[in-house]
């Protein structure tokens, strides 16, 4: 097939089913070439189209908390007391950068998260 830049969800679909399809291609051959040129063509309509919003890290915090059956009194060793506590999770006190990084290594959270701070 003759690839082109990809402009619709159709032919994004078809370009997907085609590059599992030759996922496993044996370097060199026709198929690995084209399998690289899918992979940009895919990345550049996912660039273009869809959109992975952005969660505040706060929010990822509560929601981190929630999976743990975590209350904001189980914060008051890494954060502190029980007032700075509830003013950072009420976004009332911004976190600092060392609060972050705590709080980061304690969920296990991809630091680019605490980028938008």
């Amino acid at each position: 097939m003759n690839w082109k830049v990809l402009n619709t969800e159709e032919q994004y679909q078809i370009a997907v089913r085609r590059t599992m399809e030759i996922f496993h291609a044996e370097e060199g051959s026709p198929e690995s070439d084209e399998l690289a040129l899918l992979l940009v063509l895919i990345k550049d309509y996912e660039d273009r189209h869809i959109h992975i919003p952005t969660i505040n890290p706060i929010d990822a915090i509560k929601l981190k908390m929630e999976e743990r059956g975590m209350k904001a009194k189980d914060l008051e060793p890494i954060i502190g007391s029980k007032g700075h506590v509830s003013s950072v999770l009420s976004g009332r006190r911004e976190l600092t950068l060392t609060t972050a990084r705590k709080l980061r290594e304690y969920f296990n959270l991809p630091a680019e998260l605490f980028m938008q701070i």
